[in-house]
C-alpha cells in the first residue's frame, strides 16, 4: 500500500481557489492510480478526479474546468488546483491511491490508500 499525507484545505470566499497536496510514499508499481474525493454532510462521498495508469485523467461533471490534476514526480506529490470554488464545492477531501484496472471500456481507479481528509470550506 501506499501512504498518502493530504494538506492544503482551507476557507475561501466563492470565486476563490486552493490547492491540494497529496504526497505520496511507499510501492506504487505500474497500475498506480491517484484520484481526489470529496464528502459533504449528509451527502455520499463523490469521486471529483482520478488519474489512471496510462497517464490519462478524468473528472466530475461539476468540477470540469475548473479543477485540474498535477504532479511532481521529483516529489512523489500530487496537486489538486481547484479555482472558481462554489459553495457547494464545500467538503472534505481525500486523496486516495490504488491499482488501475479495466472495466466497462475504460480504466478505473480501484482505490486502497487513503489520505486523513482535509477541509475545504467556500463562503457566498
Amino acid at each position: 500500500q501506499v501512504r498518502l499525507v493530504e494538506s492544503g484545505g482551507g476557507s475561501v470566499q466563492s470565486g476563490g481557489s486552493l490547492r491540494l497536496s497529496c504526497a505520496a510514499s511507499g510501492d506504487t508499481g505500474s497500475t498506480f492510480c491517484i484520484g481526489w474525493l470529496r464528502q459533504a454532510p449528509g451527502k455520499e462521498r463523490e469521486g471529483v478526479a482520478v488519474t489512471v495508469s496510462d497517464g490519462s485523467t478524468s473528472y466530475a461533471d461539476s468540477v470540469k474546468g475548473r479543477f485540474a490534476i498535477s504532479q511532481d514526480n521529483a516529489k512523489n506529490t500530487h496537486y489538486l488546483q481547484m479555482n472558481s470554488l462554489k459553495p457547494e464545492d464545500t467538503a472534505m477531501y481525500y486523496c486516495a491511491a490504488g491499482l488501475t484496472y479495466w472495466s466497462s471500456g475504460h480504466l478505473s481507479c480501484a482505490y486502497n490508500s487513503w489520505g486523513q481528509g482535509t477541509q475545504v470550506t467556500v463562503s457566498s
